[in-house]
């Protein structure tokens, strides 16, 4: 009991002691002993230390978008927290039942949409750290939790999680519940994680993840083969600024000489499109997250919100409907292409560069948007630095569905660029 309680003060102490600067976490003045309770209850669980589960003390830190008992949901907003009130998510009773200890509420934009919390770049505090899940990124970066939630919209956890160089995690949309977790666009809401590494991922995977395989393959290739590596050349590539796209060059030919082969597919040459595509079924659907909120509470709402929602107001249901449809043909159209090409894995750059100065934006998440519009699950991981000494991060998407796959390879590509 005594260790679970060290281990707290611990974590307290650490977050007391970098928070005041990155911001990664929401105030909470009752933490420390609202933790040692915590910490003591699962450790009477577990008296003799036997059987203990696969994440057992682990601190994590929860998006505030995602209800917590115990913890008010703010959603980084000012709509009173009353109206936002729910049972707990169906992600922390996994976390919870799992070991794990909540170590606090993280920063999110407002509502997960674009409006920035406080939060800064660990890596330097004049850049932002990504969003929307700004807290949970920088959290783990600062080093203050080994783990953290966030969610997925279009992009983010991969988008954060590379400029704060840490790897993130974006499962197949569906396959980790989201009960529980405030709506931002419903067929494109995706909880996912945060760790230092690949290996920290695949433990939280496993535990949040429906019916997770501790193996996974796809048919075309054997577990002991290296996977064939998709480049997606064309327009969608092209959005990534000039350096970002030489760093990734150098991350391209590191890959192939540790032995991945590397396949150049044109792809996306409609980008336009699916862009557009995709704007309109989250609009459409922000709008109607907030059908209830939005009339009543209005006032509270900062503007980049409320713009949102205001645009999805506009969007007619026919149009709604045939971004659907027309999500349904890109899904057909990037399976058909990994299967002509005979690629097991896309890699591209997580973002269009490093993190930008200020904290005004969390930046632009165009280099995850084809993935999350589709619903693969996609991996970043930490590939280098800039020129500006701030981190760069290698995106790996793979088929939906393909989730045990991504992570089994992905560690070996987390080895091939770490230093790039």
């Amino acid at each position: 009991m005594r260790k679970a309680t060290l281990d707290t003060d611990r974590l307290c102490d650490r977050i007391e002691r970098l928070d005041t600067d990155v911001r990664a976490f929401v105030a909470e003045p009752g933490r420390r002993a609202r933790l040692r309770a915590e910490a003591a209850e699962t450790a009477s669980r577990h008296p003799d230390g036997s059987a203990e589960p696969p994440l057992y003390g682990v601190a994590v830190g929860v998006k505030d978008i995602i209800r917590v008992d115990g913890l008010p949901t703010r959603a980084g907003s000012e709509v009173p927290a009353e109206a936002l009130h729910g049972p707990q998510a169906a992600v922390v009773d996994r976390l919870r039942a799992a070991g794990a200890l909540v170590a606090g509420k993280t920063v999110t934009a407002e509502f997960a949409v674009l409006a920035p919390g406080p939060t800064r770049n660990p890596h330097n505090l004049e850049h932002s750290p990504g969003g929307s899940s700004s807290g949970s990124a920088a959290a783990v970066a600062a080093g203050m939790v080994e783990l953290a939630i966030g969610t997925q919209t279009v992009g983010s956890v991969i988008r954060p999680a590379a400029f704060c160089g840490v790897v993130g995690y974006k499962p197949t949309h569906g396959r980790v519940p989201v009960a529980g977790v405030i709506d931002n666009a419903p067929t494109l809401d995706t909880v996912g994680v945060f760790a230092p590494d690949v290996a920290g991922a695949a433990r939280a995977a496993a535990v949040l993840c429906d019916g997770w395989r501790e193996a996974g393959t796809r048919d075309r290739r054997p577990v002991d083969q290296p996977p064939v590596l998709g480049v997606p050349d064309g327009p969608y590539l092209r959005r990534a600024d000039d350096d970002t796209l030489a760093a990734f060059e150098r991350q391209v030919v590191r890959l192939a000489d540790a032995g991945f082969p590397v396949r150049r597919v044109p792809f996306m040459e409609d980008y336009e499109e699916i862009v557009r595509q995709q704007f309109l079924v989250n609009r459409y659907e922000v709008a109607r997250a907030h059908a209830d909120w939005f009339p009543r509470y209005e006032r509270y709402y900062r503007e980049e919100t409320a713009a949102a929602i205001r645009q999805g107001h506009g969007v007619a249901r026919a149009d709604y409907e045939g971004a659907l449809r027309f999500r349904e043909e890109f899904r057909a159209r990037l399976s058909h292409a990994m299967d002509e090409a005979g690629i097991d894995l896309w890699i591209m750059p997580a973002a269009p560069g490093p993190a930008p100065r200020g904290i005004a934006t969390t930046g632009s998440s165009i280099m995850n948007l084809p993935w999350s519009y589709a619903g693969t699950p996609a991996l970043t991981v930490p590939a280098g630095r800039a020129a500006d000494g701030l981190p760069l991060g290698l995106q790996i998407a793979a088929a939906p569905g393909a989730d045990e796959y991504l992570i089994a390879r992905g560690a070996g590509i987390e080895s091939a660029v770490a230093d790039c």
